[in-house]
This record gives structure tokens, sequence and C-alpha cells, in this order.
């Protein structure tokens, strides 16, 4: 029986990449960093130092620093998405049935906090989550399993009770590598792609006719 899910944020909560993606494309506009944001799209849900110091030159990192440059991107994410800031379809309906369930649930997010309170605040859905884990509370981002692991331990539930649902190949190791299932929401990499990744037990457009009931299968 499910008894926690824990969701990532980017791409899950909000269908936002496309934003997220042309925000890198203003950063690197500002530095006169050449970026390929098909190869920004593919380093989804790791960690904006992970992303800077694989696609930025060496000397901008050096110059301006990962947290500046993180900083700035963010900040010009936030101004483009505010406007548009929407739940992804049949979000609030699966977490009200979640909740009536008795179903504890957590954020598991690559995202700076100020991201997590942007969404939070401006969707008012944090009273639906009993812990929340970003980016800024680990070590080492996603791919590596720390922010899932903690997201357990907040929950005080085992992997085997909990699913993850992800949007992102780094997200989905990461949830693997932490010993969670994962079900995949095909907004951000091609589905074929997320089908094909060790670990997906369900693809799925979006929470939309989501049946709990069936995820209590997928669950020890």
């Amino acid at each position: 029986m499910l008894k926690g899910a824990i969701f990532d944020m980017d791409g899950v909560l909000v269908d936002n990449m496309k934003i997220h993606m042309e925000a890198f494309a203003a950063i690197a506009r500002r530095y006169g960093a050449p970026v390929d944001i098909y190869t920004v799209l593919g380093m989804a849900g790791k960690g904006n130092d992970q992303i800077f110091r694989e696609i930025f030159p060496a000397d901008v990192v050096q110059r301006v620093g990962t947290d500046v440059l993180g900083a700035e991107k963010e900040a010009i994410y936030r101004e483009m998405y505010a406007p548009m800031l929407a739940p992804a379809r049949g979000l609030i309906a699966f977490l009200d049935a979640l909740r009536a369930r008795g179903v504890k649930m957590a954020v598991g997010s690559s995202a700076p906090i100020a991201n997590v309170d942007f969404v939070f605040d401006g969707l008012g859905i944090r009273h639906y989550f009993d812990a929340v884990v970003n980016v800024d509370m680990v070590r080492r981002a996603k791919p590596d399993p720390e922010i899932y692991l903690l997201a357990l331990s907040k929950l005080g539930l085992t992997a085997g009770e909990c699913l993850v649902f992800e949007d992102a190949v780094a997200g989905i190791q990461a949830a693997r590598a932490a010993g969670i299932e994962v079900v995949v929401l095909s907004t951000t990499i091609d589905e074929a792609i997320l089908s094909s990744t060790p670990g997906v037990v369900l693809t799925v457009a979006d929470f939309a006719g989501l049946d709990i009931a069936a995820l209590d299968a997928l669950t020890n």
C-alpha cells in the first residue's frame, strides 16, 4: 500500500521546464556564453552548480561563480514564470486524494529554496506537504540519492512504502539509487527515453485521472 509520495518540483508540480530553458538562454546571452539549450534540457534535474560547471566556459564560471550565475538565472526564471504560474494538470485533485487516503507527502527538489517558496506560495500548496527537501539542504544534488534519502527520513517511511514522481533522468537515477520506484511525468524528456530508463514503473502525461488504488500495487 502506498504510504508516501515524494514529488520533484520543476516539471512535476509545475510544467515549467520551457521557462527554465529560456532563463538559461537569457543568462548565457548576458555573459556571452555559447550554450546549447538542448544540452541543458538533457541535464534537467541536476543542480545549478553542476549544470553551470558543465555547460559554461570555465573562465566565466571562475570569474562570476556558480552561486551568482545560479541566483541571476533563477531570478530571471521567476520573473518570466510568475504571470503564468499554474499547477500541473490534475495536481490539486491528486494531492487532495492522497491526503484523504492518509498518504504522507514530500517534495525532493534540486531547486533553490527561493524557487520552492515561489511555487508553494504562488499556488497555495504548502499545506499538503509533510516535508520539503531542496538542494540547499544536501551536499550532493541529483543524480545522487541524498535528496530522496533525506525525504524518506523526514517522512519516517521506507523506500518500499513510497513512490517518487519525476520528470528527468537525473531524478529517476536518484530515486532508484535510494531504492524508490518512480512514476514519470512526460513533461520534460521524450517519453520513449523516460519509459526505457531503469526504475520507471509507470509513465503518465499528468496527474489527471491518476488512480491511487493502482499505485498501491507498485509499492510493498
